[in-house]
């Protein structure tokens, strides 16, 4: 599926939105300093090494992957490959590397450096590398622009390519090779190819890129700079764009009620666009290992007493959809709408609990669990407020466990300290890329954003390699239409709805949402009205 505007997720008719895009025909200005907020500061910021849109915010304007999304046919635009092309039997993917690259420090971009991130980096150590390219046994380099990746599996032509803008972050071989890479300076002081370099972090105030006068695209990029100012409130973040203080705010950090009001302000837009090939759950994430929670029926029982029109309505003030199943609906080579589902239904719920030996006691309650919210967004946050009192109304009680994104990430994925969790996770465009990961067993601690749940199916686990495996389209959707089927019936995690999100920005900003990952892309045709 190539993303269209018919792929807009539930943001489209928003009544406030003043515009869908930032398409307007005017020639770029030259020059400037774009401040945009950040809510969060990951501890890792290589994208090579840690997958995720926290780190590709401020990373992807330093360090390019090999290709980006594109709105439209193809669906792909190159950046450091300019094209690619698989075997008929999956086992190989020929990449034609783009010429005259070189690295901010002055050192060549080469079929070395590919090499290097996908054996020793993406496959070894990357949160949804380390699956993705399990298979990958070898990448040769003829020359220095071409890089060909063997597998020593079938690995579909298709499922390489959908990978390319979030899996494929290419760092300087010559600054890790020899190096414990999770303990690399450079996961911080990020060097790469990109339109922009990076400057300067300071903890809790700001990070700074400048323009790279060399970069292999010129005259890009339009911007002198980029800083992000750190802004962990949301409140903040409405009030410095209110003030001028900075002119962005991505990934929804202004809070729904707020856009409403900023929206109507002149000189403040709110952009529908740019996030279509990044489309979130929010999930309700299980501990298995918790005797009650292994049991199904209870699983079941937690889903039923969920009214996701509620979280739409009351948590996302209309921008979210209820989810059906791991795969959004958007995305119809895939998803299917024939699986398992559990209505809004209390009653239901009780009886699922008492049918499960768990009958509420003199005080009301049936059992206790923590709860940890995901601190990423507001809605998350807000989610698991609403779920503590969905849960007390059937007889479970929640204490909320609220940590900040580095505890939170550490109690769940490597700890696994909690009993229930709300999670976030992202469909990046093909189901084994992110999405399989969630329920694939026997993934080792410590791996973010992956099933840490202690849930393992062989069942689903062969199921999973199949479809990452099989070579032919049609194949592969009917394994992942079984894929979900399974996944409805057990439960592994309870997915609740699906979203995108909303950019904030002033009007002089211009060159936004250019494509479907454009808050995570490198922002080269971003520009700043003088």
């Amino acid at each position: 599926m190539r993303l269209t505007r018919r792929c807009l997720l539930a943001s489209a008719t928003a009544p406030f939105l003043l515009r869908a895009g930032a398409a307007r025909s005017r020639t770029p200005h030259r020059g400037g300093v774009l401040v945009v907020a950040a809510d969060t500061e990951p501890r890792n910021l290589n994208p090579a090494l840690v997958a995720s849109n926290g780190v590709f915010y401020v990373a992807s304007k330093v360090i390019e992957p090999l290709a980006e999304m594109a709105y439209g046919e193809p669906g792909f635009t190159p950046r450091l490959a300019l094209g690619w092309q698989g075997s008929p039997d999956g086992k190989s993917f020929t990449l034609r590397l783009r010429e005259g690259v070189r690295f901010h420090d002055g050192r060549p971009f080469t079929s070395a450096d590919v090499a290097y991130c996908a054996l020793e980096l993406w496959k070894k150590h990357q949160n949804l590398g380390r699956v993705f390219f399990v298979d990958l046994e070898a990448v040769e380099t003829p020359d220095p622009h071409t890089a060909i990746l063997r597998f020593a599996a079938p690995m579909p032509a298709q499922l390489i390519e959908n990978a390319l803008p979030a899996l494929t972050a290419v760092v300087p071989r010559h600054l890790f090779e020899g190096t414990d890479p999770l303990a690399n300076p450079h996961n911080q002081k990020l060097v790469g190819t990109g339109p922009f370099r990076f400057v300067e972090h300071r903890p809790g105030q700001y990070y700074r890129l400048e323009r790279n006068p060399d970069y292999w695209d010129a005259p890009k990029p339009h911007l002198d700079g980029i800083v992000y100012r750190v802004l962990p409130d949301r409140g903040a973040i409405a009030a410095a764009l209110e003030a001028g203080e900075i002119q962005l705010a991505a990934f929804s950090a202004v809070p729904l009620a707020d856009m409403q009001r900023l929206a109507k302000l002149p000189g403040i837009a709110v952009i529908d666009r740019g996030y279509e090939g990044i489309t979130y759950l929010v999930t309700v994430e299980i501990n298995h290992r918790r005797k009650e929670l292994a049991d199904v029926r209870v699983r079941r029982a937690i889903a039923h007493a969920i009214d996701p029109s509620f979280v739409v309505e009351r948590i996302f003030l209309g921008h979210a959809k209820p989810a059906i199943g791991p795969i959004p609906r958007f995305d119809t080579r895939f998803h299917t709408a024939d699986q398992p589902t559990y209505p809004y239904d209390p009653k239901r719920a009780e009886a699922l609990l008492d049918e499960a030996g768990l009958p509420r006691g003199p005080n009301g309650v049936r059992f206790s669990v923590e709860l940890l919210p995901a601190p990423w967004f507001e809605q998350t946050r807000q989610m698991g407020d609403y779920l503590r009192q969905a849960l007390k109304a059937v007889g479970i009680e929640a204490k909320l466990v609220v940590k900040d994104p580095a505890g939170h990430q550490k109690a769940v994925y490597t700890d696994h300290a909690f009993d229930l969790a709300i999670g976030s996770p992202v469909y990046r465009n093909d189901p084994a890329i992110s999405t399989t990961i969630l329920y694939q067993g026997g993934l080792p601690p410590g791996v973010p954003f992956s099933n840490q749940y202690g849930w393992a199916d062989p069942a689903m686990d062969e199921l999973i390699a199949r479809a990452a495996r099989t070579v032919h389209p049609a194949e592969r959707a009917e394994l992942y239409r079984r894929f979900q089927r399974i996944a409805a019936e057990q439960l592994p995690l309870i997915p609740v709805v699906e979203f995108t999100f909303l950019t904030v920005a002033s009007t002089r900003v211009h060159g936004v949402a250019d494509n479907p990952r454009w808050a995570v892309s490198n922002w080269a045709e971003t520009w700043l009205d003088a």
